[in-house]
């Protein structure tokens, strides 16, 4: 369908002489004269050249050429004037129709060239290597043409080769008339140039539906041409072996009317200085967005919205290119500028689709590897240059521009991936190893990772690793927490595809993916999403409720279905296209509560007057919803410091306070992390004050399903290292850390540590250079200590994960039982764990300085002998050897409340587990 122009309605009804400036260029072969402005000249009627009088006698030595029937939709042609001086030109090609003979010149500005003409001419043929003539073009502010009288004879076609016929008649003119019948009514005609209004509109950036004027369109009269192309010298319209050279309107536009009956397939000529480049018109391409994608899109649904909006490469009608989309409701108009246009977007604007705030443009010949921003004009008619908020790829920051990216992987963890579903993650081993990707080994690529990373994880024992943000960030001091690239790996260390890779190494050696999610808040750069569109987009539009007080930066607004859309479609994303195992999503409580960090007059309660922020609620549940409904086997695990009840509930499960559980299957138990860190801390003389700090995780280690904490946060910023933290000399501090890490892996819940610690790192983690590798070079004086700390948590992993009464029941009370709880002037806790068989595990921890010799502890009387699994004073950790080498049996004397009891040696600041014999 022709789109709507300003001047189709336009009747001729006479014909002004053009004035100077019309006419053709100095170096046409002949005088050619264009329509005067504002609107192209009646179809089958003859160009009138300068200084000539209508005239209605035809030359008298011009013979009389048959003309082939009209065809039942074209106009009844009308007798033009007769030129004195026939143009110069040689004779033009039949258009893309069936070829007929050459009939008498007329009006249509069709000069035309093909490589050879297959009609029958009355003249000598046109050479096989016809120039190239500028089709005239009209302006927007010239006055209509007139109806020239019908003359009472046809024009008669030129008797020489001197004097050729300027252009082709279209294929519906009448061939076996010698004189015409005047029209019943009037030829209608249009000017292919825009107008006025729709110039300035592409030229400032503000037009919405710049293919609705610009490509190709059928028109009466033809096809009309219209082409933005600054800088350019000249454009001309190849269709096969017809050319058609457009007008120069001046700006960058060229426009032409050519006498066709349908669209073609067509390419453009666009000569530049020194240069002429053959290339795809981008407007003549349907939208490459279906409506099923914007109706998805504008429901707020699309649950894979990374296949629908960004930049995707892709084969679209035959042509191969890139589709571009961004989602800019606010925005007057969207430009793409990009390494492919030296990074001006003025010939570039984006179209908006419907009403869903979608801008498409599809720029055929743009490939991989092609850097873009969008170019948005604000609501105030300022533009902002912006990284695409979907990019799946970055330049390295600080460069900020997004990178055309499609990718090739080839997985190969299909093994991994039927497994990982066996098991829910809350009744399954899971020993999680945080890290840093960029500090980890400094300097070290993804796949430069993937050589050492799986094989020092698989060597300790853990069953997964937690990577901390990978999503791109502009600072690295924010170690990925402030990300501006949600969808895009970080550049720092190589391509999408380069990850995968590493994510695919670790799984085939065995080892889980867990990733940092950051759906809290994002950075505010100027390029980045903050108004991304000229208006508060991403973030809430109450400035109370955007700006998040403790970070300086920006909270998204969860109650816009297309923010909730963006941020749930990324999850999923990770998950199924980089085979993420699980997301632990970062700052829950700060989403949770309005009044997170604020004080009295800076929030607003919800509309049942509660702090609660019930739209962050609903996001956070469609998000788990929708991840563990699409992606069987993975784990969600929030970071939520507060009571908050069900956050590890699932969503259809209405909790005393009323709201449907969160959704998690896993939650960080920070209560368990402070309390236990706070107890060790002290000096072991004073631990006995503070002894119910170790027992108090138990009063609700039942209300979640949890993870147990020592993570990057308790290692930093003045915190110390975790062997740090311990109190006493050198060797105190170590063997009070070879105790605690063996009690954490004991007490209910999941594990997780940060890198460093696992060979008692002395110094605080910084994201500049990494743990302290030096500590474990054999020429290190102490490196033995630092070693056996190292084999302690590769010991405590393997036995681990071969006892099921570690991790079997870690969310049911029948997993696990006090033995003794109240021994605070020992120092001592002592408890045990079950499997779903019945069968125990003896946990013991000393965190005094003392050896206690025969220490009695009661036991169940149904075990005939106990053995020591594990004793974390074993010389080869760094202990004093201090052990129960031999069988320990059960004496049938009453303690703790059991029937029968053990005496056990406990060594030093030591844990000890006992088992079954």
């Amino acid at each position: 369908m022709a789109p709507t122009d300003a001047h189709e309605s336009a009747t001729p009804s006479s014909l002004p002489t053009p004035s100077a400036q019309d006419q053709a260029p100095a170096d046409a072969p002949g005088p050619v004269t264009p329509p005067t402005p504002s609107t192209a000249p009646a179809r089958n009627q003859p160009p009138v050249p300068a200084n000539t009088s209508e005239s209605t006698t035809p030359p008298p030595t011009a013979p009389t050429s048959a003309t082939p029937p009209a065809s039942a939709d074209a106009p009844e042609p009308t007798e033009p004037p007769t030129p004195t001086t026939a143009p110069n030109l040689p004779a033009p090609p039949t258009p893309l129709t069936t070829p007929t003979p050459p009939a008498a010149p007329t009006t249509t500005p069709v000069p035309l060239t093909t490589a050879a003409d297959t009609s029958e001419p009355t003249t000598p043929p046109t050479p096989a290597t016809a120039p190239t003539t500028p089709i005239p073009s009209a302006s927007a502010d010239a006055p209509k043409p007139t109806t020239p009288t019908p003359p009472s004879a046809p024009p008669a076609a030129p008797a020489t080769p001197s004097a050729p016929p300027t252009a082709v008649a279209p294929a519906d003119t009448p061939e076996s008339a010698a004189q015409p019948t005047p029209p019943t009514s009037p030829t209608i005609t249009i000017s292919p140039a825009l107008d006025a209004t729709d110039r300035d509109r592409i030229l400032h950036g503000t037009h919405h539906a710049p293919h609705s004027v610009l490509g190709a369109h059928l028109v009466p009269g033809g096809v009309a041409f219209r082409v933005f192309r600054p800088f350019a010298l000249g454009v001309t319209v190849v269709a096969g072996q017809l050319k058609a050279e457009l007008h120069d309107d001046g700006d960058g536009f060229f426009s032409g009317l050519v006498p066709l009956h349908g669209v073609p397939e067509y390419r453009l000529a666009v000569a530049y200085e020194g240069t002429v480049q053959e290339v795809e018109d981008a407007y003549r391409f349907l939208p490459a967005l279906g409506d099923l994608d914007l109706h998805l899109i504008g429901e707020g649904r699309h649950e894979e919205l990374w296949q629908a909006l960004g930049a995707r490469t892709m084969t679209h009608q035959g042509v191969t290119g890139t589709r571009f989309t961004v989602w800019a409701p606010n925005a007057q108009g969207v430009r793409l500028a990009g390494s492919f246009n030296f990074w001006d977007g003025t010939g570039a604007p984006l179209r908006s689709l419907g009403g869903t705030g979608v801008w498409e443009l599809f720029m055929p010949g743009v490939g991989e590897g092609e850097l873009y921003k969008f170019e948005i004009t604000r609501p105030d008619g300022s533009k902002t240059m912006r990284a695409d908020p979907m990019a799946r790829r970055t330049e390295v920051p600080p460069a900020t521009s997004s990178i055309v990216h499609a990718s090739h992987y080839e997985w190969n963890d299909e093994e991994w991936l039927a497994q990982r579903a066996e098991l829910p993650a809350h009744e399954a081993p899971l020993s999680i190893y945080e890290l840093h990707l960029a500090s980890w080994r400094p300097g070290l690529t993804y796949r430069q990772l993937a050589e050492q990373l799986p094989a020092y994880v698989k060597d300790l024992g853990f069953t997964h690793v937690e990577m901390m943000p990978v999503a791109e960030h502009p600072y690295g001091g924010s170690w990925g927490y402030q990300v501006t690239g949600f969808y895009a790996p970080t550049a720092r260390l190589g391509t999408p595809d380069d990850f995968k890779f590493l994510v695919d190494t670790l799984h085939q050696a065995g080892i889980g993916v867990l990733m940092d999610w950051v759906p809290a808040h994002f950075p505010r750069d100027d390029w980045a999403l903050a108004e991304f569109d000229g208006r508060p987009l991403y973030e809430h539009e109450d400035p109370l409720r955007a700006a998040h007080p403790d970070w300086g930066t920006l909270e998204f607004d969860f109650g816009r279905r297309e923010v909730r859309n963006f941020l749930v479609a990324n999850a999923v994303y990770w998950c199924e296209e980089f085979h993420i195992d699980g997301l632990r999503v970062d700052a829950v409580a700060s989403m949770l509560y309005l009044d997170y960090s604020r004080e009295p007059g800076q929030w607003t309660p919800n509309e049942h007057g509660g702090r609660e922020n019930l739209d962050a609620v609903a996001f956070l549940q469609e998000m788990n919803a929708t991840v563990y409904r699409r992606v069987p086997g993975v784990v969600t695990i929030a970071e939520e410091s507060t009571a908050w009840d069900g956050v590890t509930r699932a969503t259809h499960h209405i909790g005393p306070g009323g709201f449907g559980g969160l959704g998690f299957g896993l939650k960080w138990n920070m209560g368990w992390m402070h309390d236990s860190l706070d107890y060790m801390s002290h000096e072991p003389v004073h631990r006995k004050h503070h002894h119910s700090e170790m027992t108090f995780s138990m009063v609700y280690a039942y209300s979640e399903n949890y993870v147990l904490p020592i993570s990057h946060d308790e290692v930093v910023h003045g915190k110390r290292s975790l062997v740090s933290k311990m109190p006493g000399d050198w060797w105190q501090q170590r063997a009070g850390l070879r105790a605690y890490l063996a009690y954490m892996w004991a007490h209910p819940g999941k594990q997780l540590l940060f890198m460093g610690q696992e060979f008692a790192q002395g110094a605080e983690w910084s994201e500049t250079h990494g743990p302290d590798w030096w500590l474990l070079d054999p020429a290190y004086g102490a490196e033995a200590d630092h070693r056996g700390v190292r084999d302690l948590v590769r010991d405590l992993n393997t036995v681990y994960r071969h006892t099921p009464a570690l991790w079997q029941l870690d969310t049911s009370p029948g997993g696990f039982q006090w033995i003794t709880g109240d021994a605070a002037e020992d120092n001592v806790f002592a408890f045990l764990r079950y499997d779903t068989d019945g069968s125990p595990l003896l946990a013991v921890s000393n965190f005094s300085p003392v050896v206690r010799h025969d220490y009695r502890l009661g036991t169940p009387d149904d075990i005939p002998a106990w053995h020591e699994t594990l004793n974390t004073d074993t010389a080869r950790y760094g202990g004093s050897d201090i052990t129960n080498p031999d069988p320990i049996k059960p004496e049938p004397q009453p303690w703790h409340g059991r029937p029968a009891s053990i005496r056990v040696t406990l060594p030093p600041l030591a844990t000890v587990w006992l088992r079954p014999a």
